[in-house]
């Protein structure tokens, strides 16, 4: 993996920062010739064709990568339990990705406790049949407990650093740190506000501490994640601010 990636949850545009990015081509095409990752959230709601996947891989950029967030049948309706069919139909949409598949992304209900008898059998069938990145962003209290981030590391999957935050331990990354995925929802208003300069740059001191990291913006409600994406890039790209 890059040491750092930087996009947003969905490759849209808004106009205010339409000439941040070339004229020509799709909108991911577009998109991915200025950031290097995006975070998939529509398969969160409906699957996809083969062909949809493959279209999005073809694309952009050799080493431009993709986090496919898993579907809300599994994380939401389900609740890890008896959903091994929809896991290897989704891991059969997400292949036709190829390399380009950075990282799958589990979201998980704040009502959703974490229980040993249904959460490990999960996640142990699922590391059976996917050996990539994998994230899961829980945001019930329970799941934030030395015990548990001990389980998910031993499973090589990395807790995400959320902000905002439902309890302060979610603001911190956990399980595998060896990769880390920040999801910033936008704050105090979660999906519309933007982040301060300052807070972008506690941001970027975060990335630069981290061996390989992704920052995801989710403020997309009013186009904020675009703004606080490209300014991020900035900071860090600055040999000043590197210095």
């Amino acid at each position: 993996m890059t040491a750092v990636r930087i996009g947003c949850a969905g490759w849209s545009i808004p106009k205010a920062h339409a000439a941040a990015f070339p004229a020509e081509g799709s909108t991911l095409e577009r998109y991915a010739q200025v950031f290097d990752c995006v975070e998939i959230n529509s398969s969160f709601y409906r699957p996809h064709r083969p062909a949809t996947w493959r279209r999005w891989a073809d694309s952009v950029p050799e080493d431009f990568r993709f986090a496919a967030k898993m579907p809300k049948a599994i994380s939401h309706e389900c609740r890890l339990r008896s959903c091994d069919g929809l896991v290897s139909g989704f891991l059969d949409q997400v292949g036709e990705l190829g390399g380009k598949l950075g990282w799958l992304l589990l979201q998980l209900p704040p009502s959703l406790a974490f229980e040993t008898s249904a959460a490990l059998p999960f996640f142990e069938r699922l590391r059976d049949s996917y050996g990539g990145a994998l994230a899961c962003e829980p945001r019930h209290a329970s799941w934030f407990t030395a015990a548990v981030d001990q389980a998910l590391r031993d499973l090589s999957i990395s807790r995400v650093a959320a902000d905002p935050a439902r309890v302060p331990r979610a603001a911190l990354p956990g399980g595998d740190r060896h990769h880390i995925y920040l999801r910033l929802h936008g704050s105090p208003r979660t999906y519309y506000d933007a982040y301060a300069p300052q807070a972008l740059q506690r941001v970027a001191r975060r990335l630069r501490r981290a061996p390989h990291a992704w920052c995801i913006f989710d403020n997309t409600t009013l186009g904020h994640a675009t703004a606080n994406a490209l300014d991020l890039k900035r900071i860090l790209d600055s040999p000043q601010e590197r210095a």
